[in-house]
């Protein structure tokens, strides 16, 4: 018996595609996440001085 996800053999290309897209979604939010951070973090620094 298998574990896991089953795979979508019907039609992978699609699949793969709609993977890709939601992976690649979820790296640009932690991106811009990341950026938005940073630029508060900044500014926080800049009331200190």
């Amino acid at each position: 018996m298998k574990r896991g996800k089953e795979k979508n053999t019907k039609n992978k290309a699609k699949h793969t595609k709609l993977l890709n897209r939601k992976k690649n979604k979820i790296k640009s939010d932690a991106a811009l996440r990341k950026e938005r951070l940073k630029t508060i973090l900044q500014k926080a620094k800049e009331q200190k001085l």
